[in-house]
């Protein structure tokens, strides 16, 4: 909401002045995008949003015509439009294209990437800065600094007050009046870093003075060359409460706005888990250091950050930056911790071969959001970390069943010498009984067959957030039941010796099939000469549509019914076959 309720004049000023679709508008990550879609004839599936068969809580090139280009990750906006101003200009088509990024997402290395390579080539592009000093953290970094001189800067106020007489309507006496300004704006000191990079430069204004907004927008939108235009706005504008705590009204879930304000007990979440061991460990280890690309509350770092502030770092949306820093870190001897989703870490993934597995440094990532995560959808959930982190040379990777195993994994994590990651997904932190202590690269047996060898029987082997619904399933069907653990490295021992024993496997993980570790495990036991029936359950080779997260599982095959139904199903055919 806070993101949404900050935009709303500058997206009607924006749709008033500009001809969309025919105008490519693209919006940066899609969070702000919310009055974008009820002025594009959306209006009446705002009721459905984030939910399932209902509007995106993103941009979608299948959802509109008025969205030229998906968002989800962000600080994608700028290099999007800067293609489609360059294709209008080779197809001789006379649109305009326009990007519309927030302060937080202009921290990214892309971002910059986009702005100098815009810069060099004179194409017709305007980005508009939505400046509200925040993404979903109060900004941090040498830009915020910048940014915030250009709005506190005496002399670009005074001109900020008398842009509209300025900006005249004839194209002569603008000319003019911007070589003025500018001259008047590098004698004190007050060009922007944008000017520098080949843009011209206008604002900062008021991004909540509708009548203000139309002047500008409508005298900037057809200059040639790459603009743009600096727009102050309030994040959770009208809305008292989101203006007053705009990280918590970032991204919220159902409530009533008329009932009186309550905090209310919820179960701990993966997510406490890990902030909970990162304290006490900090306490205990002085080399601890925590990074996180932007995202301190939604990775368990708040408590982390107030207690220790020298040793915690939050470097914007800048995961490369993260991953790297925290190589730098570790070859002085400190042990880092980045905390990131599973879906971030997609973006440092050359840092992770290169800067971290490639020197072997000692660098624990905690992987959050590790598979579906619900009302998100597709954009963020976490389907690819174990397809790409098995294959990575010196890499230790993990996953927790609970609360327990979690903090026994994240400790060996951190002594490991070397890259070593620990995997959980989202949600209530589970506690389950019977599980045996974590050893180093041990599968754990949990439950045996009574079945006789000579009977079919199967060998169900889950990963992580699997194990509590693997439990109920080889229950019903009298299964025997092994928590992976470690992916890698396997331990092939125990998984070769009760395969020997069972005439099916079935492996489940809340991640791709393609390239899992159930087809891994498969591989590997082939390679010893042993062969079965197998059956990889996990996400299939699709992106699924966002919904609550049962219902992405349910969509996976992953709850337990549909399990249990597969795994007759597959025992019963291969039987036949």
């Amino acid at each position: 909401m806070a993101a949404n309720l900050g935009v709303v004049e500058l997206t009607i000023a924006l749709h008033y002045c500009l001809n969309t679709p025919e105008d490519r508008l693209v919006f940066d990550v899609g969070h702000q995008a919310y009055a974008h879609k009820i002025l594009t004839g959306r209006r009446e599936g705002m009721a459905k949003l984030r939910s399932r068969e209902g509007l995106s809580g993103f941009t979608r090139r299948d959802e509109s015509p008025y969205d030229p280009f998906g968002a989800g990750h962000s600080s994608t906006s700028i290099s999007a439009a800067l293609g489609m101003a360059l294709a209008a200009r080779l197809k001789g088509e006379k649109r305009r294209a326009i990007a519309v990024i927030g302060d937080g997402a202009l921290t990214a290395g892309q971002a910059f990437e986009a702005l100098n390579h815009a810069g060099s080539t004179g194409a017709d592009l305007l980005v508009v800065l939505n400046d509200n000093n925040m993404s979903i953290s109060p900004n941090v970094g040498a830009l915020t600094e910048h940014l915030t001189r250009l709005r506190t800067a005496p002399v670009i106020n005074r001109l900020r007050e008398g842009s509209r007489e300025l900006l005249a309507p004839i194209p002569p006496l603008r000319q003019l009046v911007e070589e003025m300004r500018s001259r008047i704006k590098g004698a004190l000191g007050a060009d922007s870093l944008f000017e520098h990079l080949g843009f011209a430069y206008f604002g900062p204004i008021d991004g909540h003075d509708l009548p203000l907004l139309i002047d500008t927008i409508n005298n900037i939108k057809d200059f040639s060359g790459p603009t743009l235009l600096h727009v102050v706005t309030q994040k959770g504008r009208g809305f008292a409460e989101a203006e007053t705590d705009p990280t918590r009204f970032h991204g919220v879930s159902q409530f009533d706005p008329t009932a009186p304000s309550k905090s209310p007990t919820e179960a701990m979440s993966w997510t406490d888990g890990f902030g909970q061991w990162l304290e006490e460990t900090a306490s205990n280890d002085p080399r601890v250091v925590a990074i996180t690309p932007a995202m301190k509350e939604g990775s368990g770092l708040s408590g982390f950050a107030a207690k220790f502030p020298q040793r915690f770092y939050d470097v914007g949306i800048a995961e490369q930056h993260a991953i790297t820093l925290a190589g730098g870190l570790a070859t002085e001897g400190l042990k880092p911790v980045v905390a990131i989703y599973s879906t971030f870490l997609q973006r440092g993934y050359d840092q992770l071969i290169h800067d971290i597995a490639l020197q072997n440094l000692d660098v624990l990532f905690a992987i959050d959001r590790a598979g579906q995560v619900g009302p998100d959808g597709a954009t963020h959930a976490g389907s690819f970390d174990i397809a790409f982190l098995q294959c990575i040379p010196n890499m230790l990777l993990m996953a927790p069943a609970d609360g327990v195993s979690l903090s026994a994994m994240l400790q060996l994590g951190l002594d490991h010498n070397g890259p070593a990651a620990v995997r959980y997904p989202r949600g209530k932190l589970p506690t389950l009984s019977g599980l045996p202590p974590v050893e180093y690269g041990k599968a754990a047996i949990l439950r045996q067959s009574t079945l006789a060898t000579t009977q079919p029987r199967a060998l169900l082997i889950a990963v992580g957030s699997m194990v509590e619904v693997a439990q109920q399933v080889a229950e019903e069907l009298d299964a025997t039941l092994i928590d992976l653990r470690f992916i890698k490295p396997l331990d092939m021992h125990t998984l070769r010796t009760q395969a020997a024993t069972h005439s099916h496997l079935i492996t489940v993980e809340e991640g791709a099939i393609t390239g899992g570790v159930g087809q891994t495990i498969t591989a590997r036991l082939n390679n010893t000469g042993l062969t079965l029936p197998v059956l990889n359950l996990g996400i299939p080779d699709q992106f699924i549509e966002h919904g609550s997260r049962e219902q992405c599982l349910a969509d996976c095959g992953l709850d337990p019914d549909k399990i249990a139904v597969n795994i007759r199903q597959f025992m019963t055919n291969s039987v036949k076959n």
